[in-house]
């Protein structure tokens, strides 16, 4: 058995949200999401913590997030995502301000990871079991190619009352691989109390059990090689020529690689609930859930000590 590594994509600034939510205090001694989720991939048997980060916030972050805050129970790493780290030949179109995406961020990982490594966003609460679910799984596949997962959640479950969400939905098989999976960006709960997205023009219905990607992926290193080669004929095609705003997301490149055979990816089932601050006003929420996760024994009171 190997410990996989946790790669946290935390170079976001949190347009929506408003500041550097990373770094935002939910728990009860200031503990941010990361500490959470840092101390839930412990319990699960990770040995190692990446984190994605950008040099403008290097200082404040690091001083946050220092090795020593969590014991010596995790080795603790820094890489860095910016614009203009590209591949060889290729440059930042005239204009482009936006970062180039998840999978973009995932990419700058190669450099530190070289065992199976989980995949999750720095400011969405994922829940214990999760990672427990996924540990199990990538400690599995030490030498292994190809054989990915993904922790799914319901869609009912992972909704905001404070504006629309991102999330990828996904179909399964009967075996629970994956077969497709597509971002849909305006999801919500409409008037009526159906889900709907409408990111297509018109509103289009969503089962309350779809099973939709949180960015709590699992991968084998062969996943960096892939990543590789996919970002160059992204950055080639004609869509990033014309619109300044396209990402290379993560579910881009899965689909990309289920489609071809290199790859499988496995639908994780979870019984965690998950919790996000995508707004401001989603904070007040996940605080509260928290305190009584730690009335119920989920977590200490004082996480590091």
């Amino acid at each position: 058995m190997v410990k996989p590594t946790l790669l946290v994509l935390a170079a976001g600034m949190g347009s929506r949200y408003g500041s550097l939510k990373q770094m935002d205090g939910v728990g009860p001694n200031g503990e941010a999401i990361i500490d959470y989720s840092i101390y839930d991939a412990i319990r699960a048997g990770f040995g190692k913590v990446v984190f994605v980060i950008r040099h403008s916030f290097e200082k404040e972050f690091k001083e946050m997030f220092a090795p020593e805050r969590f014991g010596g129970k995790i080795d603790v790493d820094f890489v860095f995502q910016e614009l203009d780290y590209l591949p060889e030949g290729f440059s930042v179109p005239e204009g482009r301000e936006k970062p180039w995406g998840t999978n973009h961020a995932v990419m700058q990982g190669a450099s530190a990871v070289h065992e199976p490594f989980a995949v999750i966003n720095s400011d969405d609460f994922y829940g214990t079991d999760a990672y427990r679910v996924m540990g199990e799984y990538l400690s599995q596949l030490d030498g292994a190619k190809g054989e990915y997962a993904m922790i799914g959640y319901e869609v009912n479950k992972t909704l905001s009352d404070n504006g629309t969400v991102s999330r990828g939905v996904c179909t399964v098989d009967e075996n629970r691989f994956l077969t497709s999976m597509v971002e849909r960006t305006k999801i919500e709960r409409n008037a009526e109390g159906t889900i709907v997205f409408h990111d297509l023009g018109d509103d289009q219905p969503l089962e309350e059990n779809t099973p939709v990607s949180m960015n709590f992926f699992g991968f084998t290193p062969d996943y960096f090689a892939h990543s590789e080669e996919g970002f160059k004929e992204f950055l080639a095609s004609d869509d990033v020529k014309t619109n300044l705003k396209a990402e290379f997301f993560i579910p881009l490149m899965v689909n990309k690689l289920v489609a071809s055979g290199d790859a499988r990816l496995k639908v994780l089932s979870t019984t965690a609930q998950w919790f996000g601050v995508t707004y401001k006003e989603d904070k007040p929420m996940l605080v509260a859930k928290i305190e009584k996760l730690i009335e119920e024994g989920v977590y200490p009171r004082n996480l590091w000590e």
